[in-house]
């Protein structure tokens, strides 16, 4: 009688086990899809904006005298500008520029060097173009060269200057092989209260024909308008 009892108890605590177990797994599938879905869809009905910060600007020198810069139909466009145009042909978006007062210089080389050098020195370029009504846009594209292994800092400017609360914020790149580097973690770490997802990034060599990939991109991300 007391072997049946003993049984019984150890039929009763494993059955206990087998059901934590599947509640248990159900909610950590649950759980998976959720964060698949947050980082893998965003919400289509929403108001766009393509803020991008290009450079050297479009401004009639030689495409052939720098690497960011490219001629289409008949325009003289930066790489970053480029992409940016592409992705607000896609999603509907509001295009803006993001300026500074600062002057950059425009051979690749002391660029890049001026780029490292502010980067070192945790500069804060001041910005001369403003967003009055950043709090309408659901999704906001933030577009950037690749700069020293990061986001150059005017960027870092315009994280500081708005409120991405609750925003579906997705930076996209062009670059000469570096990709997004750290950029992407880096404003996950300054917007937390933002839904951060990895954009485009695009290679200076294949920005003139970029918009194939940006098309499928904002395709599969529920983007298309």
């Amino acid at each position: 009688m007391k072997k049946q009892i003993l049984l019984i108890e150890a039929i009763w605590l494993l059955f206990m086990l087998l059901t934590s177990y599947v509640c248990m797994g159900k909610e950590d599938s649950k759980q998976t899809v959720n964060e698949q879905k947050s980082v893998t869809e965003v919400e289509s009905t929403g108001k766009v904006l393509v803020a991008y910060f290009t450079w050297p600007e479009a401004d009639g020198v030689d495409a052939s005298s720098g690497a960011s810069r490219i001629i289409s139909d008949g325009k003289l466009y930066g790489n970053t500008e480029y992409v940016a145009r592409l992705i607000a042909k896609e999603t509907k978006g509001d295009l803006f520029a993001i300026q500074t007062e600062k002057k950059y210089p425009t051979p690749h080389k002391a660029l890049i060097d001026e780029a490292k050098r502010e980067a070192e020195a945790g500069e804060r370029p001041k910005i001369t173009s403003h967003i009055q009504n950043m709090e309408d846009y659901d999704v906001v594209f933030v577009g950037y060269p690749n700069w020293w292994y990061d986001m150059p800092m005017v960027i870092y400017s315009f994280f500081d200057e708005y409120d991405f609360k609750g925003k579906t914020v997705i930076p996209f790149v062009t670059h000469g092989g570096s990709r997004f580097s750290e950029s992407v973690e880096t404003i996950k770490n300054l917007e937390k209260e933002a839904n951060v997802i990895e954009g485009p990034s695009v290679s200076g060599r294949n920005v003139p024909s970029a918009e194939k990939s940006i098309k499928n991109w904002i395709e599969k991300h529920g983007l298309k308008k």
